[in-house]
């Protein structure tokens, strides 16, 4: 079953950082966001990924192209020039670049991908710059369970600013930045079936848009309800809290209760 990790937006609310290279390659403890993800699915089994690549696509294909490379103690001659790899773990991916346009959108970037996936029935597809535990395993079983055309993982953010409950002056309760107890949210984290494509009609389709909302109206579109960890990387702070957790050996998506 193939993954499609949407690759191409522009970032902008993480300037600082997209000004040199896409989002999807900004890194958690040094290692690409996009890399995270991608492990985290192939824990699971799923390992055959398509990346719709647009804004600065080919940072993320010469990232690829030399991945073993990046990830090898190397002996170099410099008189003759002789190289020596000794290549270190083994990752047990297939990784397909697709260009699918600098300015298309996320339902226009899926479109373009239709001849390679329609004819191989349900297929996953998340975006390329968020991190979750989320047990892809029951996510693929609970799609499977209801067959409908599509699913999507509801999640609930952690809330930006602490909570303070009161009695009067009286603080009863304090939480620094909980989880919001309400607003469920789109996560991503899809799986679908071909069906799909027949409501994207172009390269300016926003999948989230009018896809996703006749989808729902039509009764297609059934919602895994995620409790666990989620955090999107759309901030300076949410690259920070991201490799403030992975230095703490403590990050939820890659060792949490809900990974393998």
């Amino acid at each position: 079953m193939k993954v499609i990790l949407l690759a191409g937006g522009l970032g902008t609310r993480l300037s600082e950082e997209t000004q040199v290279r896409p989002k999807p390659m900004v890194e958690i403890g040094g290692i690409p966001i996009l890399v995270h993800i991608m492990r985290s699915y192939a824990r699971h089994g799923f390992n055959d990924f398509v990346v719709a690549l647009g804004y600065k696509g080919e940072t993320i294909k010469d990232y690829f192209l030399n991945y073993r490379l990046r990830n090898s103690d190397l002996k170099i001659n410099l008189a003759t020039g002789e190289i020596e790899s000794r290549p270190g773990p083994v990752e047990n991916m297939i990784v397909n670049l697709v260009d699918t346009g600098e300015k298309t959108m996320t339902g226009g970037r899926l479109r373009r991908l239709e001849p390679q996936l329609r004819p191989n029935g349900t297929f996953m597809l998340t975006y390329g710059d968020g991190v979750s535990n989320v047990n892809i395993a029951d996510l693929l079983a609970f799609h499977r369970r209801h067959g409908r055309l599509a699913t999507v993982t509801a999640v609930r953010p952690a809330a930006r600013f602490g909570v303070i409950a009161f009695d009067g002056d009286r603080v009863v309760s304090f939480l620094e930045k909980p989880q919001t107890t309400e607003g469920w949210i789109n996560g991503g984290y899809f799986v679908f079936e071909p069906e799909i494509f027949d409501f994207l009609k172009a390269d300016d389709t926003v999948l989230e848009q009018e896809p996703l909302e006749n989808l729902a109206k039509g009764g297609h579109l059934m919602a895994y309800k995620h409790q666990g960890f989620w955090h999107p990387m759309d901030t300076i702070r949410d690259r920070d809290v991201l490799n403030e957790l992975w230095s703490s050996k403590n990050a939820p998506w890659s060792h949490g209760a809900n990974s393998l």
